[in-house]
């Protein structure tokens, strides 16, 4: 048995805060070890806890959740983060997968959909958003001039199929597993797909992948 995910979670609004703590207590395999309601005491947490897993708001009255979900980047970079926020605006997503984030959900998920995605963040898996935000990031990849084609990308057959099971939400260990490969080889493939489509995330890719692999195979 794997053992639990340790979780923070920093967001100012306490009602929410509450409700979210609630709703992770319902998930086997999370262990919620520290909360916080601003970004500075938010940051001391993630650097004294070093969790697995960190659910973070967007917008905090000292400092915005992108500020804090730079820095834990830089200072505990194993650290997954989660941004949880009711802005659906493309700017933020845009931003936050740019910094890192490793999945970006709407307060007003249904709760299933919110369960869902953190059991994928329990799982490794590339945590998705909802419909409505892939269109918004797939609509921001189009206008920045990115390849529209795994050809034009110049990826090799083993990117794209690497690519394929990014879309899929799958971890590096559980590509390598299925294409019987080293895990530190799924992770030069993935720099190597990155760099081809200019992008800085594998959420991006995953974007990317659901929008144009199939173009690549008409």
């Amino acid at each position: 048995m794997n053992p639990p995910l340790s979780v923070v979670t920093v967001d100012d609004h306490p009602l929410f805060r509450r409700g979210l703590i609630q709703l992770l207590g319902t998930i086997p395999g999370f262990d919620l070890v520290g909360e916080a309601s601003c970004g500075v005491d938010g940051l001391a947490m993630v650097r004294k806890c070093k969790p697995d897993l960190l659910l973070l708001d967007l917008n905090m009255k000292d400092m915005s959740g992108l500020e804090v979900l730079k820095a834990v980047k830089t200072s505990c970079p194993d650290t997954r983060v989660v941004m949880i926020t009711v802005s659906d605006q493309a700017e933020d997503l845009v931003s936050a997968l740019r910094i890192g984030a490793d999945g970006y959900l709407l307060k007003d998920m249904e709760p299933e959909q919110m369960v869902e995605s953190l059991r994928a963040a329990a799982a490794g898996k590339v945590i998705s958003f909802p419909d409505a935000l892939t269109h918004v990031m797939a609509a921001a990849l189009r206008d920045q001039n990115r390849p529209e084609t795994p050809q034009e990308a110049d990826l090799t057959e083993q990117e794209v199929r690497i690519l394929e099971r990014i879309a899929a939400g799958m971890s590096n260990k559980v590509i390598g597993k299925e294409l019987d490969i080293a895990e530190g080889t799924v992770k030069v493939h993935v720099k190597h797909i990155l760099r081809k489509l200019s992008l800085r995330s594998r959420v991006e890719a995953a974007v990317w992948a659901v929008a144009h692999l199939q173009k690549g195979k008409a």
